[in-house]
């Protein structure tokens, strides 16, 4: 299950990737999970 594996990640890593897109999709995405709570933060690729 996806949602396990990123928890997992979060877990050992400190960090996941949980969405991958625009900036403006992303502010969108970022929003919502601020919205139930999680911490999130947009990073661009190098």
């Amino acid at each position: 299950m996806r949602a396990t594996e990123l928890m997992m990640q979060v877990h050992t890593e400190g960090k996941a990737v949980v969405s991958a897109g625009s900036r403006e999709s992303m502010e969108v995405d970022v929003t919502k999970l601020h919205a139930a709570g999680p911490w999130a933060t947009m990073q661009q690729d190098r």
